[in-house]
């Protein structure tokens, strides 16, 4: 009868029992995208592993919408979902960038994937401690969903255009620093949480988003390059274009006299 009565209600020290479902399957869902494209990438199927890493990010960005929209957030959901960030958008990228085109750059080469990877766990790890305490429109630093997804997208451009072996580019090892500092820079990003499927909109916001799909679905490697590419450069456009606009403090005249400062 006692246990009957505790059930569903929360154990001593405030830990419920329980998680809730459909969050984390979509979570374990996006896990998945990113162990298979460890494995694709190991395999040489790079194609495979980039296509992954974005259904992943796909996933990542519907499992928090819906534990809010189904009121089913929770500490558990977040630690399981920053691990599972950790290796979709983390361990993965970083394997299939090092395996397709950082191998050849030798130790340049690998530390620049292991510092995509750390730079990635430490974003996440900051983004944890500074959830409640961050406006939500805004993200600190580039997320490593986006870097992730650039890396992929960079893979199935390259596809696209019929470069398939291993390739060596001095860009592709430039990126991937540069995907690594902006990842724990302050710089800010737009984070779109204010996009809510059940909030009216603008009609035309309605009209841009089907032209831009159409547009994805003419060109699709080149358009998630250019989308990802257009987000992770907008962190610094935008930071860059604030700091001209802005207009300098000045500093309250002083006064002397006989002196004495007023």
């Amino acid at each position: 009868m006692i246990d009957k009565e505790i059930r569903g209600k929360e154990r001593p020290g405030g830990i419920k029992k329980g998680i809730y479902l459909l969050p984390n399957l979509i979570t374990s869902a996006s896990l998945f995208g990113g162990f298979y494209s460890i494995i694709a990438s190991l395999d040489g199927e790079f194609g495979k592993a980039a296509i992954a890493i974005l259904i992943s990010a796909v996933l990542d960005g519907i499992d928090g919408r819906v534990a809010r929209l189904t009121k089913s957030t929770s500490k558990f959901g977040l630690e399981y979902d920053s691990l599972a960030d950790l290796i979709a958008f983390g361990l993965a990228p970083g394997i299939l960038i090092f395996t397709w085109a950082l191998r050849p750059f030798g130790r340049y080469g690998w530390l620049a994937a292991f510092l995509y990877v750390v730079c990635g766990a430490l974003r996440l790890a900051r983004f944890n401690i500074q959830i409640n305490t961050i406006e939500s429109k805004r993200f600190n630093g580039l997320p490593i969903p986006a870097a992730a997804s650039l890396v992929a997208s960079t893979v199935l451009l390259f596809y696209h255009f019929g470069h398939e072996d291993i390739t060596k580019h001095v860009t592709i090892l430039v990126m991937v620093y540069t995907l690594a500092f902006l990842m724990v820079s302050n710089v800010k990003y737009y984070s779109f949480k204010e996009l809510s499927p059940s909030q009216r909109m603008p009609f035309r916001l309605l009209v841009g988003i089907i032209l831009l799909l159409i547009v994805v679905a003419a060109e699709p490697q080149i358009m998630f390059f250019v989308l990802t590419l257009g987000y992770v450069l907008s962190g610094p456009i935008t930071a860059l274009w604030s700091s001209r606009v802005k207009k300098p403090v000045s500093q309250p005249e002083l006064h002397h006299h006989k002196g004495v400062t007023k």
